[in-house]
């Protein structure tokens, strides 16, 4: 990461032997939390940009994107989502999607580090709009050990909204996490996590599915939208299903949803289904 003498911040990206940059007007939020360094800039063209040790959070301009395909997806293809946790989440964005579906009876998110949610209430308040929704519960808590140690059968959907597999965050993307999550949802339970870039961390989505199917969830797909502002511009969620295969959703619910959306729709879900050949080949890029 870095800022040089022209205003630009950029992230560079190793893996992928790439960077992407913003123009920025001024850093407007800097700290050191518990966890982290959480930096705010208000940026030329993509409003503020919340960046994490050095890594791009979201932006103001297509953080849509992402919140609507870590949300609707995985809500559409439960039969009856009534019961959703979030662990990680801390900017509340896919938390206010996920109250957007009526049916929804409570949201529990369960993020590490509290001052990502206060510095997103201050310079994201539309992505924090629902978090006092009466069906909104905020934990500020360790959510591998959390998910461990909830009810089996207790949850609907489990949306798993966190950074890239380093630090903090490396173990939500092992098999043993993935076992809670499959514990504590009930029979037809659906999860979804980020599954990054199919581009530069193919072998990163490979190894989720595998300890997916490892731990009991009956089918996993990679879900692909655009994110210009994330490495490569090309990011993907990954859905599993303890019952029924991921194709089958609740897609007339999708097209007569009751709630207005930027990125959202029963064709771009179907869309977001199918596989590179790359991936369906299994091999590198």
């Amino acid at each position: 990461m870095s800022l040089d003498a022209e205003r630009w911040f950029t992230e560079t990206c190793e893996e992928g032997g790439s960077a992407f940059s913003l123009r920025v007007e001024e850093r407007v939020h800097a700290e050191r939390s518990e966890y982290q360094q959480i930096e705010i800039y208000r940026t030329k063209k993509f409003g503020h940009l919340m960046v994490i040790d050095g890594f791009v959070m979201l932006s103001s301009r297509d953080n849509f994107l992402y919140h609507e395909m870590m949300s609707h997806p995985a809500l559409f293809t439960h039969p009856d989502p009534r019961r959703v946790v979030i662990v990680g989440g801390g900017d509340c964005g896919t938390l206010r999607e996920v109250l957007r579906h009526p049916e929804v009876e409570s949201v529990v998110q369960v993020e590490i580090d509290e001052r990502v949610t206060r510095v997103s209430e201050q310079y994201f308040p539309e992505l924090c709009e629902a978090n006092d929704d009466p069906r909104a519960q905020l934990v500020f808590d360790d959510g591998i050990r959390w998910m461990g140690e909830i009810p089996a059968g207790s949850v609907d959907v489990v949306i798993v909204d966190s950074t890239d597999p380093i630090g903090p965050a490396e173990g939500l993307f092992q098999a043993p996490f993935y076992r809670d999550c499959h514990r504590a949802l009930g029979e037809k339970g659906v999860l979804v996590q980020q599954t990054e870039s199919p581009l530069f961390n193919i072998s990163l989505i490979r190894s989720v599915h595998e300890a997916l199917r490892e731990v009991g969830f009956c089918d996993a797909r990679a879900l692909h939208y655009p994110q210009c502002v994330y490495p490569s511009g090309w990011w993907t969620a990954t859905v599993a299903t303890k019952a029924a295969g991921v194709n089958s959703f609740r897609s007339a619910a999708a097209a007569d949803r009751s709630f207005a959306t930027r990125y959202y729709n029963a064709d771009i879900h179907l869309a977001a289904l199918a596989q590179p050949q790359f991936m369906i080949d299994g091999g590198e890029v």
